[in-house]
């Protein structure tokens, strides 16, 4: 058989087997590897070959911009590790894709309403002349771009948003309204101060108003871009067998993400419309992003069509509580982990109840003792089920690895939270509000970008929330803070992304 037909040939039965999937998901599914996922910064097998899908962190707060105190902030960043310079193609997200965030109010740990983003990429076809041909050029702008003006723009990316009420997949769905025929505008990422001068005001027009489908408590906004990366932590030493003083100063080390750029989904909803009712005002939340079961790869790639998708969706990236399949979920569960969902956590109670960090801390500092109380009920209040009487959704919840948030609880103002959040509002395990630098605005009670996750959660887990721990009440620390000026007072209250160039620019 000639080349031509030896190439029909593999495009058919790469379209057949995108069918068969189709028509067969749920046995392939069952020994698919791509099932597998991750849900933070690479911290699963499988997804380091999948970063657009890497959901990375998981943020949900009472609104602390001025006059928005009626309103949820949710923040959801995906695709880790952008080097600003990284060009030519950057960081677009994959159209093939499903990127989702779930809010559960009813305490079964399934969810109750869905946020739902598809995208598109539209390519524009920009020529130069040469030699009499008008010939594709191979970069994304030919010439400066801005918020007015798009005409050097080569390819744009733009996005519906659904909201789904009930089963994610069979639910209602309801579209938001959106400014134009392909959805929402995504900006270009930062190239760089020539070819998008002015960025922050770039990002900002697509900052977009809307009314939440089946709620009539007020509008809110959207906006999904290129952040900088909203993470502080002292990465590379953490996993070099914590390679630092964990009681050393708090602000010791100098935040290794501080050079990398996410990109950010970024809702700000009324309280009423993700709340049950009135008088449930504790709402979970976690996001996840899936692909169809099977991706061919076309032998004869467009850009439109560069794979054929087929078969049902499935679930590759899940991320909720910061950190647990970094550090809690050991390495054989780490790539089910991530294609589970929160109402089947059970199978993992082990490693929440007899969690290995705390006995490889003490392995690694002898001085240090672990908590030698189990089970580790204190962790399934935090990770599982939520603190009663702080942030428990029901009186009997269903145990779930999801964020959650007392909306009842007030923001803090900017200028006076507490790197250290909730925390600090429990004295050897019990609830203190009056205990000195007490914030019950913050992390566990939900997440904001200041909260120093990485502390306090090390504090947790060597027993800062047990009534009596060997090394419970010592400040344990990645040794690395920033300062609140890293982040914005108001919506999107992530900071704008660094540059591409010049080397030595800061955002603008």
């Amino acid at each position: 058989m000639n080349s031509r037909g030896n190439r029909r040939r593999i495009w058919t039965m790469g379209t057949k087997l995108a069918a068969a999937c189709a028509a067969a998901s749920l046995a392939w599914w069952a020994w698919s590897p791509i099932t597998a996922g991750a849900s933070s910064h690479r911290e699963a097998p499988l997804i380091t070959e999948l970063p657009k899908v890497d959901g990375t962190d998981f943020y949900m707060f009472r609104s602390y911009e001025s006059g928005r105190d009626g309103f949820v902030t949710i923040i959801a960043n995906w695709l880790p590790l952008q080097d600003a310079y990284g060009g030519p193609n950057y960081f677009f997200l994959d159209p093939d894709a499903l990127y989702e965030i779930h809010i559960d109010n009813t305490g079964d740990a399934k969810e109750d309403i869905t946020f739902q983003f598809r995208f598109q990429n539209t390519l524009r076809g920009l020529t130069v002349p040469v030699g009499g041909q008008n010939v594709p050029v191979p970069l994304i702008n030919i010439g400066p771009i801005s918020a007015g003006n798009l005409q050097n723009l080569n390819m744009t990316e733009t996005y519906t948003l659904d909201v789904v009420r009930g089963n994610r997949r069979t639910g209602q769905r309801q579209r938001v309204n959106a400014p134009g025929p392909n959805g929402f505008l995504k900006p270009t990422d930062n190239i760089g101060q020539k070819s998008i001068p002015g960025y922050a005001a770039f990002a900002t027009a697509q900052i977009h108003t809307v009314n939440w489908p089946g709620c009539d408590a007020g509008q809110g906004r959207v906006f999904v871009g290129q952040r900088k990366e909203s993470f502080y932590v002292n990465l590379g030493e953490i996993f070099d067998l914590i390679n630092l003083d964990p009681l050393g100063p708090p602000d010791a080390k100098r935040n290794i993400l501080d050079d990398k750029n996410i990109t950010s989904f970024i809702l700000e909803v009324p309280i009423a419309c993700l709340r049950r009712d009135a008088n449930s005002p504790v709402i979970g939340g976690w996001m996840t992003s899936s692909l169809r079961q099977a991706r061919v790869l076309r032998p004869q790639p467009t850009f439109d069509r560069p794979t054929v998708e087929g078969g049902a969706w499935t679930q590759v990236s899940r991320l909720g509580m910061p950190l647990v399949n970094e550090v809690v979920i050991g390495l054989p569960d780490k790539d089910k982990f991530n294609a589970s969902k929160p109402e089947n956590d059970a199978q993992f109670l082990t490693y929440v109840t007899n969690p290995t960090l705390p006995a490889l801390i003490q392995t690694l500092f002898p001085s240090v003792q672990a908590p030698n109380t189990f089970p580790r009920n204190d962790l399934v209040a935090v990770f599982l089920t939520g603190v009663q009487g702080v942030n428990q959704i029901t009186a009997n919840p269903t145990p779930g690895e999801m964020l959650r948030l007392n909306t009842s609880i007030p923001a803090t103002p900017a200028s006076q939270q507490n790197v250290l959040g909730a925390a600090l509002c429990f004295v050897n395990g019990t609830l203190t509000l009056n205990n000195p630098g007490c914030d019950p605005a913050g992390f566990p009670n939900g997440r904001r970008p200041i909260d120093d996750v990485v502390d306090i959660e090390l504090r947790v887990a060597m027993g800062y929330l047990l009534p009596s721990s060997p090394s419970g009440q010592q400040p344990f620390t990645d040794q690395t803070r920033i300062p609140i000026s890293s982040f914005s007072e108001q919506f999107p209250y992530l900071a704008t992304p660094i540059p591409g160039s010049p080397q030595s620019a800061t955002p603008q």
